[in-house]
C-alpha cells in the first residue's frame, strides 16, 4: 500500500510551487518532479495546505480529510497519480460544501493534466 508522506522543509515547498500547476474552484495542485527522496520507495510525497482565512480549524480539517480521502482512492486506480512527482494540494473554501462525488472526477482530471 502506498503511504502519503508530507513535505517538511520550506525549501521543498518552494521548489514544488515553481513548476506545474492546475487550479479548480475547489483546490489547486502544484507538482514538481521528485527532487527529494522519500523514506520508502512506495511513498508518495504530497502535502495538503489550507489558508487560515478559510475558516476555523474544524472546517479546514474537514476539507483536508476530504481531499486526502480522494487522493487515497485515486492511488488505488492504476496510473491515476504519478508517483515520480511531489505534490502540494491547496484546499479552497468551496470544497467544504461540495460532495465527494463531484470532487473525485475533478481531482482525477487535474492529476491527468499534470502528467502531460
Amino acid at each position: 500500500m502506498v503511504k502519503l508522506e508530507s513535505l517538511k522543509k520550506s525549501n521543498q515547498f518552494r521548489k514544488a510551487l515553481k513548476e506545474k500547476k492546475v487550479h479548480t474552484d475547489y483546490f489547486s495542485i502544484f507538482a514538481a518532479k521528485n527532487f527529494f527522496k522519500t523514506e520508502q520507495k512506495a511513498n508518495l510525497l504530497i502535502s495538503f495546505v489550507m489558508k487560515k482565512k478559510i475558516g476555523n480549524a474544524v472546517k479546514r480539517n474537514k476539507i483536508r480529510r476530504k481531499l486526502k480521502a480522494i487522493v487515497q482512492k485515486l492511488l488505488k486506480k492504476k496510473g491515476a497519480i504519478n508517483k515520480d512527482y511531489t505534490y502540494i494540494v491547496f484546499g479552497k473554501p468551496n470544497a467544504y460544501t461540495q460532495k465527494h462525488d463531484v470532487l473525485l472526477p475533478l481531482m482525477e482530471k487535474s492529476f491527468s493534466k499534470l502528467k502531460k
